[in-house]
């Protein structure tokens, strides 16, 4: 069977990968790098970044350091090299097509003069920055240009108080940037759990972070002496921020403008291509997943949602559970998450309870240095099934992960106790939270 997937992502390379595996003759199209936003602009450059930060500010505890930023290009270079052979090599026996693609048949995609065919087609083409309607919005870097500084800017302002915004606000405080956020709504992290998000905005305000919430920014001025002025309102005044960058990071929008979907019948909207629970679109035999679809934009949501298009295409029932979807923030400290929140918990009027452990009284994170941050485990009424987890801390990235797999089988909390930890870990922390 020819399969297409058009977009090099990890929603588009995994399902090609694994395709592969299964026997499908693939061709794989893609309009940038292997490894689309994720590899090339988000997420992995990005983590080389906040490691090198992070290593600089364990430094700066014996004095001041000056940050590389070509020797940080240069790391960054060789991660994305690295990575991107990996890659090209497992698809090593797909036909991989470099070009912008638009439908213009059923089953038929066009790239430049070329018309390519297939079975069945998955789109997986992402996202592209979404940005604010305003003057001086083009004056605004994005996140792929920030990534590509030589030099650290001595004060950045940081339009967004979400998971992009946050993450370059805290890499670029450890850079040695004086650093101020403006976010829309009331709190910091829409969506994550208030109770941690409001802890997590003590300890940036603690780094120096700036954080202002409830502003309303209006417009972005470049000065005479190259510095930008930022104009934005709070509590019914006009305000006014200088810097001399300004980071635009208030989202991500499905990117279906160029893929001419009316010619494969593929209905979609302003959230995205209409997906059912197989990532069926309305066109027979085509499917979409990942960013495009409008839902969580999170690579690895996008590669699992490639898995069970796949499946379905092959007939295969899966037990992939897209409602406990792990999520982590690579601020300092990390903030990862998974199921339900407590304001979730509230609004569906369940019965839960909060248990919570402490990093301040986990061996291994006083060695470490790293006593700040909390876990909160909520449960169904006292003892019941896990609803959801919230970690603050050194390795939340690593640690929510347990709690998922535990999830995953409708674990209650008294299961839980019951699991031998190691010592000393940070998963200790977790252990603590099951047992209060």
């Amino acid at each position: 069977m020819k399969l297409m997937i058009i977009g090099g992502g990890p929603g588009g390379y995994e399902t090609a990968i694994e395709a592969l595996n299964r026997g499908f003759e693939v061709t794989l199209v893609t309009e940038g790098p292997l490894g689309g936003t994720c590899l090339n602009e988000g997420c992995i450059p990005t983590k080389t970044f906040c490691h090198y930060a992070e290593s600089l500010a364990l430094q700066a505890a014996d004095g001041a350091q000056v940050p590389d930023m070509d020797l940080l290009q240069r790391r960054k270079a060789d991660v994305l090299s690295k990575l991107q052979g990996g890659i090209a090599s497992l698809l090593k026996k797909a036909q991989i097509v470099y070009g912008r693609a638009s439908f213009s048949g059923a089953k038929t995609v066009r790239v430049g003069d070329t018309d390519y065919t297939a079975d069945k087609i998955i789109i997986a083409t992402g996202s592209v920055q979404a940005t604010l309607p305003i003057p001086g919005a083009e004056l605004c870097l994005g996140s792929g240009e920030m990534l590509n500084l030589r030099e650290v800017p001595r004060r950045l302002c940081v339009i967004g108080g979400g998971v992009i915004g946050l993450e370059f606000a805290s890499i670029f405080a450890s850079l040695g940037s004086e650093v101020s956020v403006l976010e829309y709504c009331p709190g910091i992290l829409p969506r994550f759990d208030e109770d941690l998000a409001k802890r997590l905005r003590l300890s940036l305000k603690k780094r120096g972070i700036g954080i202002t919430t409830s502003s309303q920014v209006t417009a972005i001025e470049k000065k005479a002496d190259g510095s930008l002025a930022v104009s934005y309102i709070f509590k019914d005044e006009e305000c006014l921020t200088e810097a001399d960058a300004v980071l635009m990071a208030v989202g991500r929008r499905p990117a279906t403008d160029l893929l001419n979907l009316e010619a494969a019948g593929v209905e979609y909207g302003k959230k995205g291509i209409r997906v059912d629970s197989d990532m069926r679109t309305s066109a027979d035999g085509i499917y979409a997943v990942g960013d495009v679809t409008g839902g969580i934009m999170l690579a690895h949501y996008a590669s699992f949602q490639g898995r069970r298009a796949l499946n379905h295409i092959c007939g295969v029932k899966d037990s992939i559970r897209f409602d406990i979807c792990p999520a982590a923030v690579f601020t300092v400290p990390e903030v990862a998450t998974v199921g339900l929140s407590e304001e979730d918990c509230k609004a569906r009027g369940i019965d839960y309870m909060a248990h919570k452990g402490m990093y301040g009284g986990n061996g291994r994170a006083v060695s470490m240095g790293e006593s700040e941050g909390i876990v909160k485990i909520l449960t169904e009424g006292e003892d019941g099934k896990i609803l959801g987890a919230h970690i603050l801390g050194a390795h939340a990235s690593d640690i929510i992960h347990e709690v998922a797999a535990l999830m995953n089988f409708d674990a209650t909390l008294l299961q839980a106790r019951d699991i031998i930890h190691a010592h000393p870990t940070l998963s200790e922390v977790l252990q603590a939270a099951i047992r209060s």
